[in-house]
Order: structure tokens, then C-alpha cells, then sequence
């Protein structure tokens, strides 16, 4: 039986690059919630500058729950928008891997951030099976090939419900939807919440309180 996160590299990397994470949060947090009432920002997108070095990582045990979904429907198409430095993409690779086969294609805006995340999964050794692309993901996403398994939303929350359009064609009946971070600007997430909370649209749905809180999403 396989289980790639207790693979020395993926769970060495995965502790220190969470280690970096939890160091950096106590003051990005004071310095986001400052600027935030300064710049009067009504989401996250407003305050990209404060985000360009930021891990902004999803805590372990959501980390687990997306290697969780991905094994238990043996999903072989992942698509993740928002990489970051890579550490939820990593539970999500680890699980493709363990499942035998498939890829993950993640978007990231951020140029530096997609080089730093391939760099991560090169030393992961799951670069192989990650498809890194970098760009706006309402562009790059548009060409997934379905069927999808399983998609992670956690790149800017107002970008939650046009992305999950752009790619809700190619969803298989089954599939799983994960949108983290509800306790971020949660008045932004309101469209996307309303959309998968209504089941003529095609979604059974449920809030999870993991996390800064996590709404999980089926295709129906």
C-alpha cells in the first residue's frame, strides 16, 4: 500500500515549508487586517501586494482532507486555482500518486511563486505528475480536459465562482469542489456560496469548520 506523505522528502518538506508558513502568519495577519481598514479593501485581491512573498498555506489538516477526497474518488484530474508556494498541491499530487496515475494542473499568478512551487515539487519528486501553469486562471483554465475529479479553490475569493464556471463543463457527476478560507472577506464569498448551496445549479453542499473554514461541494 502506498502513502507518498510519509515519503521522506514530500513529509520533510512538507514540515518545513509549513514551519515557514506558521512563522510568517502572526504578522501578515496584524498587517493585512491594518491595511485592509486603511485601504478600505473588500477583498483579498485589493491587497495583492501584501501577498506577493506570502506562503498563504492551507493548515495540515485540510492538507489531509484534500489527499483524503483525492484517494477515496480515486480522482486522476485535479485542478487546483491558487498554488501559492505549493503546499496544498503537494497533498493533492501525493494522492494522485498513490492512486496510480492522473495529474494535478495548478494556476498561479504570481511568476516567482510558480517557479519557487516547481522547484518544490522537483524536490518532492512529484513534479512529474503537477502541471504548473502561470497566468491569469480565468485563461488558463479554460482548456482542462474533463472529466474532473476534484477541484481547490483558494486563490482570490472573488475569483471563486467565475472560476469554478469556467471549468464546471468538465466537472463528472461525483466530483469533489473544496473553497478555502470562508472566514476570509466572507462577505466576497456570498455569490460562490449561494450558487453551490442551491441544488438547481447542480451542487450538494456543506460547511466544514477546518481550517478558517472550508465549504465541501458535490457534483450532482
Amino acid at each position: 500500500m502506498s502513502y507518498s506523505l510519509d515519503f521522506p522528502p514530500i513529509k520533510e518538506l512538507l514540515r518545513r515549508l509549513h514551519a515557514a508558513a506558521d512563522q510568517q502568519e502572526a504578522l501578515l495577519s496584524a498587517n493585512v487586517e491594518r491595511e485592509a481598514k486603511k485601504r478600505n479593501a473588500k477583498a483579498d485581491s485589493d491587497l495583492a501586494d501584501l501577498f506577493a512573498e506570502a506562503y498563504i498555506p492551507v493548515p495540515v489538516e485540510v492538507g489531509m482532507l484534500l489527499y483524503t477526497l483525492a484517494r477515496a474518488t480515486n480522482a486522476t484530474t485535479v485542478v487546483e486555482f491558487g498554488t501559492s508556494y505549493g503546499i496544498s498541491t503537494i497533498y493533492l499530487a501525493a494522492a494522485v500518486r498513490d492512486n496510480g496515475r492522473g495529474r494535478v494542473i495548478t494556476t498561479e499568478m504570481n511568476a516567482a511563486k510558480a517557479r519557487q512551487a516547481a522547484k518544490n515539487f522537483e524536490e518532492a519528486g512529484l513534479l512529474s505528475i503537477i502541471d504548473v501553469r502561470e497566468g491569469d486562471a480565468l485563461e488558463t483554465l479554460r482548456d482542462v480536459d474533463a472529466p474532473v475529479d476534484l477541484v481547490l479553490l483558494d486563490g482570490w475569493k472573488n475569483l471563486y465562482l467565475p472560476v469554478l464556471k469556467v471549468i464546471e463543463s468538465k466537472l463528472r457527476t461525483g466530483a469533489f469542489i473544496v473553497a478555502d478560507d470562508l472566514d476570509v472577506f466572507p462577505e466576497v464569498h456570498q455569490p460562490y456560496l449561494s450558487y453551490v448551496r442551491s441544488p438547481e445549479n447542480g451542487y450538494a453542499s456543506v460547511e466544514i469548520a477546518m481550517g478558517d473554514r472550508v465549504e465541501l461541494s458535490v457534483r450532482i
